[in-house]
């Protein structure tokens, strides 16, 4: 019996998957590389993410935009002098506006935006009141 040709094709095949083995450990080698700068990019994220949320406590908040109209800073004013809830109808007083039904349901919904504008907090159905704003924190080493 001839086996030189079965070894030939063994030979073949050998070569084969060394080559193929070879490939694979370029391949195993590109990907932990790949992985390590992976991992590098992950901790250095984590490490902003941290250094962020601890500086975002530091930033002064920003406050929304208001609405065109000359009534938004006078009632923000009257809230600022004033340390208790408020009504629409007070608001109304506190402005000079006639005590109308339209000039107080106006008011009332000047003061709901505010709400959306989370400028103010409504509690009982129709009290409303200032939302506290965050004290800054100081850092004295900075």
């Amino acid at each position: 019996m001839n086996i030189q040709p079965l070894l030939e094709a063994l030979n073949i095949q050998e070569v084969a998957a060394r080559a193929l083995a070879a490939d694979l450990r370029t391949q195993v080698g590109e990907l932990q590389t790949r992985l390590r700068e992976a991992e590098t990019h992950l901790e250095h994220l984590a490490i902003t993410r941290k250094t962020v949320t601890g500086l975002a406590d530091r930033l002064p908040a920003v406050p929304p935009d208001l609405p065109e109209h000359p009534d938004y800073p006078r009632i923000l004013a009257v809230f600022n002098d004033t340390t208790g809830p408020l009504r629409a109808r007070d608001v109304c007083e506190a402005l000079d506006h006639e005590l109308l039904p339209k000039n107080i349901e106006g008011t009332r919904a000047k003061l709901k935006r505010l709400v959306k504008l989370d400028i103010l907090i409504e509690g009982d159905a129709g009290n409303f009141t200032r939302k506290q704003q965050p004290t800054e924190h100081r850092n004295p080493q900075l």
